[in-house]
Parts: structure tokens; sequence; C-alpha cells
């Protein structure tokens, strides 16, 4: 039977490899096509290589925060939906986080199961806005 996450192509960030390695275990038991990555200049390249449907995304990263690496992924057409996973409780990041356009937020430690329903949840919303809805070039008879 296939998982929830079947065919989903996700960019897992996030510096503490422990963390890294059990989002990438509970998404790719579910299905998920996972790219793993610990640095923020990295994950701007992998997710400009990898094309994924959500990018899983830590706030405090090497290389180049992850409000950075938001706000350098968001902003495309065809951009990946972000869940960003942080520690930081204050009620100041995540309004800065949306206001970069972050699809979900969640404090740490998320549990996996919570993780793998947000990317489900993600995925989902964007592949049906990138469906046509077959309303498009039906105007009113005349």
């Amino acid at each position: 039977m296939p998982g929830r996450l079947a065919g989903i192509k996700i960019v897992i960030v996030d510096d503490d490899e422990d963390i890294l390695a059990a989002i990438d275990a509970a998404l790719g038991a579910e299905g998920a096509i996972t790219h793993g990555t610990s640095n923020g200049n990295d994950a701007i390249a992998a997710v400009g290589q990898e094309k994924p449907d959500v990018v899983v995304l830590d706030m405090m990263l090497p290389g180049r925060s992850g409000f950075l690496v938001l706000e350098k992924i968001k902003g495309e057409a065809d951009s990946p939906a972000v869940l960003m996973l942080t520690a930081n409780a204050g009620k100041r990041h995540q309004a800065y986080a949306e206001s970069l356009g972050v699809d979900a937020y969640l404090l740490k430690p998320a549990p996996l199961d919570k993780i793998v329903d947000v990317c489900q949840q993600l995925a989902t919303t964007r592949r049906q806005e990138a469906q046509p809805t077959g309303k498009e070039g039906k105007g009113k008879k005349k």
C-alpha cells in the first residue's frame, strides 16, 4: 500500500543531524522522495535542483538563516510550500515568517506524525492550486 506522501518531493533542512534523519525517515516511510541538507545556502541550491512540493525548514541554520532561505525560495509562481520548524516560541518570529510567505509553522519538538500530516496537507493544497479548475474560458453563451 502506498504511503500518504507517495511521489511527493520534500527537501528537509535542519542542521541537527538527528532531527534531519528522524524527519527523513518519517517522511520516507510514507513514500516521500526526500532530499536533506543542513545548511541554508545548500537548501536554496537543493530547492532549485529538486523542485520540491514541500520544504521542511529549520529557522536557525549555518550559512543562511531559515528566514533568508524562506525569502529566497518564496515569491516564484511555482515556489514550494514551506513548513518552518523552530525551537523559538517567539510570536514575532512566527509573524515575520508569515510575512515572508511560510505556509505552516511548528514548534520543536514537533511530533513526527504531525510533520507528516502537515506535509501531506501542504502538498495536497499545492497540487490542487496548480490544477486547472475547468472553469476557465467558459463564459456565458449569447
